[in-house]
């Protein structure tokens, strides 16, 4: 009896919180539509789940969740330049308030990390490091079963190696990252690395650190994904030859008419690989078997590769087959000794002609689809010799090929990563939204000096099942408006003020010593930096700079001029405190005169002029010489000789009478 009347309570109880469950929902809006279940996810080790399972989890995630192109997307300025620095960077900026980072980026790695204010072994960068502590919102990753824990089982840390040789190591922690003011996505809560040891050149480059952009659970671009922030996608375009920068876009684009794609497998390997069966030299299929792409990682794409790899059997086909299209040239040595670079000069300065002087190639994908390579694409410029150019393509150690950023310069990238494919496009990168017809493209806003010592205000942010809401940074930059640097101009002369805190009237400054610090800072040559000016206000003193092209060259290159422009506005160069603080108070760029024939060549005539004659005069004194020398030897008879007889004249003697 007494378990009948339990089970009979027990019924009435179930009863009544159906019924309040009921009338409950009745009063939620949108009646009708079930509230999810949230399930916490973790950060996979290699300890956990192998590649396939990772990506199989979070590929029908995303794929329920997708909407193309209805997403927000974050465009971001690319700066530097592929063979100058190696490299291109972004900015992003971490923690509350924002601390401003400039970040490679890889899609190779699958990291974002920067160093931090612990670092044990970390280089000198382009920007302080990352102070854990001055960010409020900053958390460290705890140990957890899915990721890899530090020696005293507290924080998640990571290491990432490269091949060449470099590493880098820390703890991850998760902070607040910003994309910038032209970005439609709001700040974000994601997981990077706080970096405690870099090694190689992650130590000694310039760069801050990478933004990774691989496939795998920390990369920038998952964790977007995975909030439901972004579209499963993300585009790069590379700027050409002597032009630098470009444009990046996190999240998905109307891919254009023309573009051509190739797949994608995302089990093949953990990079994004394309399937390359043909290389076309000037039309003509190099002899190699289809396989020849396919072996050991197949064909990788990987932006923070400078230069493009290939198989022996097949770097030696596209060798020979430029060699023999490019005949008409003469071939020369490379610009360094210790690398046996295959280098042609007699093909001119104009980037745009090289296309009549070396043949197209042709990338051929297994669906028929072909990616056009123009010269700039397989080529860079020879440092040494003025009009010569060298092969970018090189032989690999092994089977993989490997595609860098100098393949896809001028090209607009877009890795698909929903649907499994990635696109290409050929266009001007420096003119990309404008080409793509893109409303809202970012503006030209003015460029106004900051004070180094304002703070921007913290981003408001509010969380609501992982996502972060607020509005962008007031400090990220506008970047350089495309107007100031169109693609075709050439920067002859860049003159800038810069105002010091330190009255100089008196103290007769060594000019000479700041221009190296300048210069250093700026990353040029210190002979490029010239003082112009010098004038007391107040208790300020401005000082009047120019930036000239180098030694061997007759104009600065877009890339470096817009580095400089942007180090000097954003108060990235760190002098002395000897010099006080400055602000940069006006900034001018000249275009490249274009002189005369004459103006160009004065020098050389004056020097050919003066030869002539310094060669003229040695020769007409030889000559004399020597026929003086014949006169006096003629004049000498030897003894015994035969002299004719002449007759002498008839004196005649004039008497001093008749005189």
């Amino acid at each position: 009896m007494a378990q009948t009347w339990s089970l009979l309570i027990a019924a009435i109880v179930i009863l009544s919180f159906v019924t309040i469950y009921s009338s409950s929902a009745s009063q939620i809006p949108n009646k009708g539509v079930r509230r999810p279940m949230i399930f916490p996810l973790y950060f996979a080790s290699p300890k956990s789940s192998g590649h396939r399972q990772a990506i199989e989890g979070s590929y029908w995630r995303r794929h329920l969740k997708s909407d193309p192109y209805h997403h927000p997307n974050a465009r971001m300025r690319l700066y530097d330049d592929l063979l100058s620095n190696g490299y291109y960077t972004t900015r992003l900026w971490i923690g509350t308030p924002p601390q401003e980072f400039a970040l490679i980026v890889d899609t190779g790695s699958t990291v974002t990390y920067v160093p931090c204010s612990d670092c044990e072994h970390c280089g000198k960068h382009q920007d302080p490091r990352f102070q854990p502590d001055e960010s409020s919102t900053y958390h460290p990753v705890k140990c957890n079963m899915d990721c890899n824990c530090d020696h005293d089982g507290v924080n998640c840390v990571y290491e990432r190696r490269y091949a060449e040789m470099s590493s880098s190591s820390g703890v991850l922690g998760e902070d607040i990252i910003s994309f910038g003011n032209e970005s439609e996505v709001v700040p974000q809560r994601a997981v990077f690395g706080c970096e405690n040891v870099e090694t190689g050149d992650l130590y000694s480059q310039r760069a801050d650190g990478i933004m990774g952009l691989g496939r795998g659970q920390l990369s920038i671009v998952d964790q977007l994904v995975d909030k439901n922030v972004i579209n499963d996608s993300f585009s790069l375009c590379y700027g050409g030859m002597h032009v630098g920068g470009g444009a990046m876009v996190l999240g998905g684009i109307p891919p254009p008419p023309d573009m051509v794609f190739s797949r994608s497998d995302p089990y093949r390997s953990p990079y994004y690989n394309i399937e390359l069966k043909e290389i076309h030299v000037a039309g003509k299929p190099l002899k190699l078997s289809p396989s020849t792409f396919d072996r050991k990682h197949g064909t990788v794409l990987d932006s923070g590769t400078t230069y493009a790899y290939l198989p022996e059997e097949a770097f030696v086909a596209f060798r020979d087959a430029i060699i023999k299209k490019s005949h008409n040239l003469k071939q020369i040595h490379g610009p360094d000794p210790n690398y046996n670079d295959i280098c042609f000069s007699g093909a001119g300065r104009d980037v745009s002609q090289l296309s009549k002087t070396f043949p197209e190639v042709d990338m051929v994908f297994s669906n028929g689809q072909k990616l056009s390579l123009t010269p700039e694409n397989y080529l860079f410029q020879h440092t040494k010799v003025h009009g010569a150019y060298c092969l970018g393509i090189f032989q690999n150690g092994d089977s993989t090929t490997l595609l860098g950023g100098i393949i896809v310069r001028n090209t607009l990238v877009t890795y698909d990563r929903e649907n499994e494919k990635i696109g290409f496009w050929k266009t001007n990168c420096s003119e990309l939204w404008k080409r793509l017809h893109i409303p809202g493209a970012p503006a030209a806003d003015p460029i106004v000096p900051t004070p180094k010592s304002v703070s921007a205000p913290a981003p408001v942010v509010s969380y609501n099942n992982n996502t972060t809401v607020g509005m962008p940074p007031s400090v990220a930059p506008s970047g350089l408006p495309q107007e100031v640097l169109p693609g075709e101009f050439q920067v002859g002369l860049i003159t800038f003020d810069m105002s010091f805190s330190v009255n100089y009237s008196n103290m007769k400054p060594n000019f000479t010593e700041l221009a190296e610090f300048i210069a250093h800072e700026l990353e040029i040559n210190a002979s490029q930096v010239h003082f112009l000016n010098f004038f007391s206000k107040g208790n300020h003193s401005i000082i009047r700079w120019a930036v000239f092209p180098a030694e061997s060259a007759t104009y600065i290159s877009n890339s470096t001029a817009m580095s400089i422009i942007l180090q000097l506005k954003e108060h990235r160069v760190h002098l002395p405190e000897r010099f006080g603080s400055y602000q940069l108070v006006e900034w001018k760029v000249e275009p490249q005169i274009k002189r005369t024939w004459w103006e160009q060549h004065f020098w050389t005539v004056v020097v050919g002029v003066i030869i002539t004659l310094i060669l003229g005069l040695s020769t007409f004194g030889v000559w004399f010489v020597w026929k003086w020398r014949q006169n006096a030897v003629g004049t000498y008879k030897p003894i015994g000789a035969r002299v004719p007889e002449q007759e002498l004249q008839q004196l005649t003697l004039i008497s001093s009478s008749q005189a």
